[in-house]
């Protein structure tokens, strides 16, 4: 195991931000942390990239103690947080390479790497302009890729796709790929469910400080019963009706969205069932604006667990600001 968690507590103040997490990450795998604002993502990542002392429990990343170790483990791993910490007083190409002069590598080497970076996150063009005339996106853009820079071995990123547009979050996607596919090890924070989906071979949910799911992305949605029938009425007159069709056939319980003019009922039965039901409610009558069935995705399972969609959660508060972030 690359990283290793175990009941780890942070307090500040009266506000418990983790309370016992456990986790762990394989070698040349993405671990997500998915969680609502102050759920104690970015207070983890800071612990485990030696920036917090953990008040309890213990952490290892790569072999080292993340409190006894911290010195040697910095040597090993990159980290973007979720504000771009790059000197405005440099060129883009310059900070790039100042990253790679830190990790000793070579002169050759480590301007390949920014040159490669500046390709990959179209920067090229401002490579030799100062950072302090680049936009917001070109600033996280540049972060981002200055973390790559030495190829560490463990990587963590803190919400590094935020305010990319959808072209960049794609490269940045396909690069994180292409590291994991060498041996990398990332933690990944995200609000993005697809990035989550997309990137990680396990998912854990944090809320409140806690470990509350974890799994695959696959896993996640298999607890949600599986596949769900959805059929929205076109008059919300209707909708009794509807749910007593789907009760009659599934021989299960539908749920009932008055609102939305919706009725679903979970099924294993795929197309034929779909089909079964559509022609009995044509024969009641019950016109339609939709039916079909659906699959649960992580923003179901994200509501779920914490009771609101990944979107709108806000939670208790500004977990930046209990764990020093500015």
């Amino acid at each position: 195991m690359m990283i290793e968690v175990e009941e780890v507590a942070k307090r500040f103040g009266a506000t418990q931000a983790l309370d016992g997490v456990s986790l762990t990450s394989a070698r040349g795998s993405v671990l997500a942390l998915l969680g609502p604002n102050g759920a104690g993502k970015t207070t983890l990542v800071r612990i485990l990239t030696t920036l917090l002392r953990p008040d309890g429990g213990r952490a290892r990343v790569a072999g080292f103690d993340v409190v006894a170790d911290a010195t040697p483990l910095r040597s090993v791993i990159g980290l973007a947080g979720q504000y771009a910490a790059v000197d405005e007083l440099l060129t883009g190409r310059e900070n790039l390479e100042l990253i790679g002069l830190w990790y000793h590598l070579d002169k050759r080497e480590y301007r390949r790497r920014a040159q490669e970076v500046l390709e990959r996150f179209s920067l090229t063009e401002a490579a030799d302009r100062l950072v302090k005339t680049y936009s917001g996106g070109m600033r996280r853009r540049l972060d981002i890729g200055a973390s790559l820079i030495a190829r560490p071995p463990v990587l963590f990123l803190d919400e590094p796709t935020t305010g990319l547009d959808p072209r960049t979050r794609n490269d940045v996607w396909e690069f994180i790929r292409e590291l994991v596919g060498e041996g990398t090890t990332l933690l990944l924070t995200t609000q993005y469910m697809e990035e989550a989906e997309r990137l990680a071979h396990r998912i854990v949910v944090l809320d409140l400080g806690r470990v509350i799911a974890e799994g695959s992305a696959e896993q996640l949605k298999h607890q949600l019963g599986g596949d769900r029938l959805e059929a929205r009425v076109r008059d919300v007159v209707d909708l009794e009706r509807a749910a007593a069709v789907l009760e009659e056939l599934a021989e299960s319980r539908p749920h009932l969205d008055p609102d939305q003019r919706r009725v679903s009922v979970p099924t294993r039965g795929g197309t034929s069932f779909l089909l079964a039901v559509g022609r009995r409610l044509e024969e009641e009558r019950i016109a339609l604006d939709d039916l079909g069935i659906r699959r649960p995705s992580l923003d179901d399972v994200f509501l779920a667990l914490t009771g609101s969609p990944a979107s709108r959660r806000v939670g208790r508060g500004a977990e930046d600001a209990r764990s020093g972030s500015p």
